[in-house]
C-alpha cells in the first residue's frame, strides 16, 4: 500500500498539530521507488524549536503506527518549519516574518526589501516594507491586496541594523538573518536555517 495522499496526511495530523499549539503550514507527500518521505511543515508565533520538533514527531509518528493508511511501506517522516522562499500568503505569515528580507511581486513592479510591522489600514492589513535608498532606508507600505505572490528572501549577511530598527526587528523567538540556529541530528535540510526539524525513518 502506497504512502497516503497529501490531504490524508493533513487530516491525519491536524488535531495533533493544533493541540500542540501550532499551524499546520503544509504537507508534502514525495514517492520515490519502494522509500517515500512525508514532509510536514508547522509554525507558530513562537516558531519551531528542535525539542518541540522532536516531540511533535515522535507524536505523529505513533498516531501513524495506529492507522492503515501506511500499511508497510517504508518511509521518512520529517516536521520542519516553513524555510527559505516559504510564499507568505496569510497575515500570520508576514507577521511572524517581521524582520526578514521577502521578495515581493506586485502588479507592476517587484520589490525587495525587509519585512515591517503589518497594520490594519483602511481598505484592510498593510506591511510596511523597509527598502534600501541611497543614503539611509525607507519605509514603504504596501497593501496586502495589492500583492501577488511574497515570499522569504535567503540572506547570507548580517542585515542593516537601520533596516532592522525600522522593521521593529526579528520576531520574538525566530533566528536571525546570519545567525547559526544549530540542526537536527540527521538532517541535510535548507529548512534547517530557520527554526528546526526532526526526521524519523519508518
Amino acid at each position: 500500500m502506497p504512502v497516503p495522499s497529501k490531504e490524508r496526511v493533513s487530516e491525519l495530523v491536524s488535531d495533533v498539530v493544533e493541540r500542540r499549539g501550532y499551524d499546520l503550514e503544509d504537507v508534502v507527500v514525495t514517492l520515490a521507488g519502494r522509500h517515500s518521505a512525508v514532509r510536514i511543515m508547522v509554525d507558530s508565533d513562537a516558531g519551531l524549536e528542535l525539542d518541540a520538533a522532536a516531540e511533535l514527531s515522535r507524536e505523529i509518528s505513533e498516531l501513524f503506527d495506529t492507522v492503515s493508511d501506511f500499511g508497510e511501506s517504508p518511509y521518512t517522516l520529517e516536521v520542519t518549519s516553513p524555510g527559505i522562499g516559504r510564499p507568505l500568503t496569510h497575515e500570520r505569515h508576514w507577521r511572524r516574518a517581521r524582520g526578514r528580507k521577502a521578495k515581493i511581486t506586485l502588479a507592476d513592479e517587484t520589490l525587495v526589501g525587509r519585512i515591517g510591522r503589518l497594520v490594519d489600514g483602511p481598505d484592510g492589513p498593510v506591511v510596511d516594507i523597509v527598502v534600501r535608498a541611497k543614503r539611509e532606508p525607507s519605509v514603504r507600505p504596501v497593501a496586502l491586496a495589492d500583492i501577488r505572490r511574497a515570499e522569504v528572501d535567503v540572506e547570507f549577511a548580517k542585515p542593516d541594523p537601520r533596516e532592522l530598527a525600522l522593521s521593529g526587528d526579528v520576531q520574538d523567538g525566530r533566528v536571525g538573518a546570519g545567525e547559526d540556529p544549530g540542526t537536527a541530528p540527521d538532517d541535510n535540510s535548507d529548512d534547517i536555517s530557520q527554526d528546526g526539524d526532526e526526521r524519523f525513518d519508518k
